[in-house]
């Protein structure tokens, strides 16, 4: 029964996490000393600009943990879709996948916090689409758990009237 609702759900969660992989999470930029931090879920890199406006990398951070987390959830979504025979295991699966995405949240605002460190205090550093849409994941993936409770609770009461 691939073709439930929560199913499309699930496989919105996986297609959201892995353009995560591709998408900027947080960026500050200060303009007074034409300096740049950028974070995206392979890197932090601090860089630094010249008179021409040619980028010069000053530090650069591997943030591997948020690209793992990502790839996992995905993984486990799309894993989960094919569990449609047991739907407990499905729940259990979506629970998971539900502290992973926050894990990713959390390492997001993490790196993001070390990378407001880098750079003047006074400016105020700005979170892109890529750290928005992991929340967006997080809501489909409720959404799916309580399609998936939703279609255990009708199973139940069918075994009850039999």
């Amino acid at each position: 029964m691939i073709q439930r609702i929560q199913s499309i759900f699930l496989f919105l969660v996986a297609a959201i996490m892995v353009t995560v992989l591709f998408l900027p999470i947080w960026n500050k930029l200060d303009l007074d000393a034409q300096e740049k931090v950028t974070l995206n879920a392979f890197k932090m890199v601090y860089s630094s600009y010249d008179e021409a406006g040619e980028p010069t990398v000053m530090a650069s951070v591997d943030t591997f943990w948020i690209s793992a987390l990502a790839v996992l959830a995905a993984g486990i979504a799309l894993f989960s879709i094919f569990q449609y025979k047991a739907r407990l295991r499905q729940m259990k699966l979506g629970a998971l996948n539900s502290l992973i995405m926050g894990g990713c949240l959390g390492m997001t605002y993490y790196y993001s916090t070390k990378g407001d460190q880098m750079l003047n205090p006074n400016t105020v550093g700005n979170f892109e689409i890529g750290f928005y849409i992991i929340a967006a994941a997080l809501l489909f993936n409720s959404l799916a758990n309580r399609f998936i409770r939703k279609d255990e609770k009708l199973v139940r009461s069918a075994d009850r009237i039999r």
